[in-house]
């Protein structure tokens, strides 16, 4: 069983940064579980934000938010973050984060079967 816990959301100006960290208890090797954050804004859709491979060494942007958001990944500390800057009122969402342990397209929403509560982020302009 996955169980993964959201930290670090708020409230923040447009144009600053945030830090989201991803804490996750695994029954296996944190290193074997691919990584995603996606985020949901008020009557949309859950979306793509970016995802990291087990390994970390291939990475998913959403092509909107390269650039802002840098996902990085400590499987020493079992845990997975979302640096966020230059941050827009468009960016105000909850934020997911999620795992797999099997193989897939990591920027796929259907690879992941494990996800976390989520944390809100809102950017005020």
């Amino acid at each position: 069983q996955v169980q993964l816990v959201e930290s670090g959301g708020g409230l923040v100006q447009a144009g600053g940064s945030l830090s989201l960290s991803c804490a996750a208890s695994v029954g296996r090797t944190f290193s074997s579980y691919d990584m995603g954050w996606f985020r949901q804004a008020p009557g949309k859709e859950r979306e793509f934000v970016v995802a990291i491979s087990r390994s970390g060494g291939t990475i998913y942007y959403a092509d909107v938010l390269k650039g802002r958001f840098t996902i990085s990944r400590d499987n020493a500390k079992n845990t997975v973050y979302l640096q966020m800057n230059s941050l827009k009122a468009e960016d105000t969402a909850v934020y997911y984060c999620a795992a797999s342990g099997v193989v897939g397209s990591i920027s796929n929403r259907g690879h992941y079967d494990y996800w976390g509560r989520g944390t809100q982020v809102t950017v005020s302009s």
